[in-house]
């Protein structure tokens, strides 16, 4: 298998530790980047990512997953600092209403195109 360093993004409750578990368990060397809580637009690039997996996510799915006590306005904020991220990602999946396997599926599917598997 060619060099592979999968990075999983997105804002707080997107599904990121769920997910890199899962391509961990499928044999990929998979790690979540808290690009969300920095304010360097870049900091997922010092991790050298062979593939960049965004996930997303709304205020009421975040709700329906987890107890917060923020709001719209902070994962406005998360947004803006994954902005950066989120443009160069090489796969957005959108976590809203999906079951943690549909996503992991996505992500699977993605990879084995990519990499020629």
């Amino acid at each position: 298998m060619p060099y592979q360093r999968i990075v999983v993004v997105g804002p707080c409750a997107s599904g990121k530790s769920t997910l890199v578990e899962a391509l961990r368990e499928n044999g990929y060397n998979a790690h979540a980047a808290a690009q969300e809580h920095s304010y360097v637009k870049s900091m997922w690039q010092m991790t050298r990512p062979s593939h960049l997996i965004y996930l997303d996510v709304d205020m009421p799915n975040i709700r329906q997953r987890r107890r917060v006590s923020w709001g719209q306005e902070y994962l406005t904020e998360e947004n803006e600092r994954l902005a950066h991220a989120r443009q160069h990602a090489d796969l957005i999946i959108s976590t809203n209403d999906r079951e943690p396997g549909q996503v992991v599926q996505q992500a699977l599917d993605f990879l084995k195109e990519d990499l020629g598997q």
